[in-house]
């Protein structure tokens, strides 16, 4: 059995497009909060936090409808385009309302296009685990992890090329020239419309998913122990409450962890383009080059990373990338000026990040069913998403009073945190497809 990896390309597209908006949101919106707007760093880590804000009750929600919901294009894929061509129009109004200085319509805006790319995330992070067997999920995310990093670099370059210059006139009279994100926008939301295209295309959502559920039931039925079995029988609901007692704890250990590298790892992504304007004097586009360099090395490692933990397992990928990702973050902080060296240390940072998110989100579907798979993604996500609301603002008000200094041992520790509770868990790993056994009889198209 292997991987169909052009069908895992196509159903990475969803992804794609959604790693490319983030990208750009990431890199663009605290800029133009600071320059435009002239909001202070912590209310700034506010509006930033807003996205998870709406996350966190959005994407559960539509994670469980999606697992609901029948249509014939699919559980998820109806989601997906709406979604999609939703945040194309709301997205192009942020650049206009920051050439206007409107801060009412960039906020409006900025809340309905964050509530549309909400509605979608969910299903379309489900949709990979929906037409792929269990054991082969690992493979499968790294693909679709490679396939976000292709959206994050396509952002990262044309950022580098399409950010223009304008002139604003003080109240003194004096000229301040500020940058122009127009066709950087555009760029982005010309992919973004390219990839919902490609999916809709090519993707026939509703055969492959029954194909894969089929082969699921049968692996599960063969890989539970008898007191697993036994509970599951007496425990007919889906979702969290069906899980025995050791299960349940691993999941909240595999959630925790995930909370506390997220708020680590989203502290630097965040707050990184002010973070190199104010330590190394480095603009856009000199941190977009660093955050480049840890991207692609990400790229190179996603597929080496899901073969790797397809082998020694999970668990053991992800430790090695907690305590890589951790020594980066404090690594950088010792530098005052930018130095060669800072692309090498991103590059690790690329590796370390493609170690654990490449594994993470496995663990949390591997244990569960076929039917709620969009109902675990949403705990996934909220548990990122509760972590990345939090640290913009925690984040945000320390280095208002303490100083930028403090973003790297704070990512650190954060990172650190959650080496302690990914040891604690003793479930989500992948498990060895059972030689001659009934579900031989069962591909779900990967060949």
């Amino acid at each position: 059995m292997k991987l169909n990896i052009k069908r895992t390309i196509l159903v990475g597209f969803a992804f794609m497009s959604i790693s490319a908006f983030w990208q750009l949101y990431d890199n663009v919106v605290p800029l133009i909060l600071k320059n435009t707007f002239a909001m202070k760093d912590g209310a700034a880590g506010i509006i930033m936090a807003l996205d998870n804000v709406l996350a966190l009750f959005l994407l559960p929600f539509f994670g469980m409808l999606s697992d609901k919901t029948k249509t014939k294009f699919g559980r998820r894929t109806p989601y997906i385009v709406l979604g999609t061509l939703t945040a194309v129009v709301l997205m192009n109004l942020l650049p206009f309302a920051d050439k206007t200085n409107n801060f009412v319509l960039f906020i409006v805006a900025l809340a309905l296009l964050l509530i549309a790319m909400g509605t979608y995330r969910s299903p379309a992070v489900a949709l990979m685990p929906d037409v792929t067997v269990k054991p082969l999920r690992s493979k499968g995310n790294a693909v679709i992890n490679l396939m976000g990093a292709v959206g994050a670099i396509f952002t990262l370059v044309v950022t580098m090329f399409l950010v223009g210059t304008r002139n604003v006139e003080q109240a003194d009279g004096a000229v301040k020239t500020l940058d122009d994100y127009t066709l950087l926008f555009i760029a982005v939301a010309a992919l973004m419309v390219v990839a919902v295209v490609v999916l809709l295309w090519k993707i026939r959502e509703n055969k492959l998913s029954k194909e894969a559920a089929v082969f699921n039931d049968a692996y599960d039925d063969e890989n539970a122990s008898e007191v697993e079995a036994a509970q599951a029988a007496s425990k007919p609901k889906a979702g969290i409450r069906s899980l025995p007692p050791d299960v349940k704890r691993s999941l909240f250990l595999i959630l925790f962890s995930i909370f506390f590298w997220f708020m680590g790892y989203n502290a630097v992504t965040t707050a990184f383009t002010k973070y190199a304007a104010q330590e190394w004097a480095y603009g856009i586009q000199d941190a977009s080059m660093c955050l480049m360099v840890a991207t692609g090395a990400a790229v190179l490692f996603f597929i080496p990373v899901g073969l790797f933990a397809s082998r020694y397992g999970r668990k053991r990928t992800i430790q090695f990338g907690v305590i890589l990702l951790a020594l980066c973050f404090g690594s950088f902080g010792f530098y005052h000026a930018f130095h060669f060296s800072l692309y090498v240390i991103f590059a690790l940072v690329g590796v370390a990040w493609a170690s654990i998110n490449v594994n993470s989100y496995p663990m949390v579907v591997e244990i569960s069913k076929s039917a709620d798979v969009g109902q675990f993604t949403g705990y996934y996500y909220t548990f990122s998403m509760a972590a990345q609301i939090v640290t913009p603002i925690l984040s945000g008000y320390l280095m208002q009073y303490i100083g930028y200094v403090v973003l790297a041992p704070y990512a650190a520790v954060m990172v650190a945190i959650s080496l302690i509770t990914i040891s604690m868990a003793k479930h989500g790993d992948s498990k060895p497809i059972p030689p001659k056994t009934k579900l031989e009889a069962y591909d779900a198209g990967d060949d």
